[in-house]
């Protein structure tokens, strides 16, 4: 099983990489950029059948950090 974990900061939180891509595209002349927000993208394979409580505890405990990050879990059967 393959799981993809999407992790970004949650709405409010600052992110200055993602200020200082938007000003860099913005010199670049991309004059249609008004914002950038930078996460992270996991794959996971898991062996067999997986309960996904235990992939929201990955992500809980290790993955994202729940004060400042929201995370999206998609599963593909392979």
């Amino acid at each position: 099983m393959l799981v993809r974990v999407f992790v970004t900061l949650k709405q409010g939180v600052l992110d200055p990489q993602g200020e200082t891509l938007a000003a860099s595209l913005n010199q670049l002349g991309f004059d249609e950029v008004s914002g950038v927000r930078v996460g992270k993208y996991l794959e996971i394979e898991l062996a067999g059948e997986q309960e996904m409580g235990r992939v929201d505890a990955m992500c809980r405990r290790l993955l994202a950090n729940p004060v400042l990050e929201d995370y999206r879990i998609e599963v593909q059967e392979q």
